[in-house]
């Protein structure tokens, strides 16, 4: 399946608003909003690149914060798909 798994650094220099996991086997990322219809269009946003791309974040919603973690289960870690949809997310984000 050639799921290759991410060097920690290479994600801390791509993805500065990213946090590598302790364990490292996942990033992470919170973002704030204006209000809560914000926060759920962007998360619309990214529902459609994720389903596009058959990669899904695990994320949660609450008022104006969206936090969110992107890992490979399959894997068990970070891969490119998490980056990709990682620097997506980061190019909807406020």
């Amino acid at each position: 399946m050639g799921m290759d798994l991410i060097d920690r650094d290479r994600i801390a220099s791509d993805l500065p608003a990213w946090t590598v996991e302790p364990d490292g086997k996942a990033i992470a990322r919170d973002l704030r909003f204006a209000d809560f219809v914000s926060a759920f269009a962007f998360m619309t946003r990214i529902a459609m690149i994720a389903e596009r791309n058959n990669h899904h974040p695990e994320w949660s919603n609450v008022y104006n914060r969206v936090s969110i973690r992107l890992t490979t289960h399959d894997a068990g870690g970070i891969t490119k798909n998490d980056i990709a949809l990682a620097k997506a997310i980061d190019e909807v984000a406020p």
